[in-house]
């Protein structure tokens, strides 16, 4: 028996770094899932891997047809949805006074609003099938500021927020609603902005003295996904290696 037997998941971002990983584990558990990205070549790829159990799905996260399509399509496929790890996301970073508005916009219609549209496609599914786990990425940018991050930050705060305004709303409908908040995580979004040095760098602020791997993150939404995280609602965890467990004096 997988953990995961008889769910159906949906995974945005899910073509590569740890929407990857977490298709694969889902698969692993016993799930069907949808691996939706952009990514066409890298998706389809990973859902050859997965075989039977897992299929791609072309998918722009900001656009409300697209989500329509996408739950549809699943819901014929293997059933009705009654998992979605909302992970896609991009990362830039700008300081306040050089950034251009169309890039912090960029971030919001991804991040944000890619968020906002995964929740509003799936909660009727959910609904009328008894209930579901929506699992958000956040980031420790959702929990504390850091400098050049102002639109990265502002979409994982709001994500935050969404996520607990969304567990209250939903959860009466047997619907949960979590945030995840990875730290640095070593993948190909992370590795862009500075490779092996900037991983280093990161390591070095990290008590634990590594950046994190896509590996660390897929068991949580595991987890959430589960019948295990039956009672967790509304929460936010951190997956960092403890860089939230200090302020301004830590080290």
């Amino acid at each position: 028996m997988g953990r995961l037997d008889n769910k159906v998941a949906i995974v945005t971002g899910g073509a590569m770094g740890q929407g990857a990983e977490i298709a694969r584990a889902y698969v692993a558990e016993g799930a069907k899932v949808v691996i939706a990205d952009v990514a066409k070549e890298a998706g389809q790829a990973l859902a050859d891997e997965l075989g039977a159990n897992a299929h791609f799905a072309h998918h722009d996260v900001s656009d409300a047809a697209s989500w329509a399509t996408l739950v549809e399509d699943t819901n014929e496929r293997f059933g009705p949805v009654n998992v979605l790890a909302n992970n896609a996301g991009l990362l830039r970073f700008g300081r306040i006074e050089d950034m251009p508005l169309e890039e912090f916009q960029l971030l919001v219609n991804v991040n944000q609003i890619g968020v906002f549209l995964g929740m509003q496609a799936v909660a009727r599914t959910m609904r009328k099938n008894g209930g579901g786990s929506i699992i958000n990425a956040s980031s420790v940018e959702g929990l504390a500021g850091m400098p050049s991050c102002t639109a990265y930050a502002a979409t994982k705060w709001a994500i935050r927020g969404m996520t607990k305004c969304a567990a209250m709303e939903l959860g009466p409908k047997k619907i949960r609603v979590n945030s995840v908040h990875p730290g640095m995580i070593d993948t190909p979004m992370t590795r862009v902005h500075g490779g092996d040095a900037a991983m280093e760098f990161g390591a070095s602020k990290v008590p634990l003295r590594r950046v994190g791997t896509p590996e660390d993150i897929a068991p949580v939404y595991v987890f959430l996904a589960s019948d295990e995280a039956s009672y967790i609602n509304g929460a936010e965890i951190a997956v960092d290696g403890g860089v939230t467990s200090t302020h301004a004096f830590g080290a």
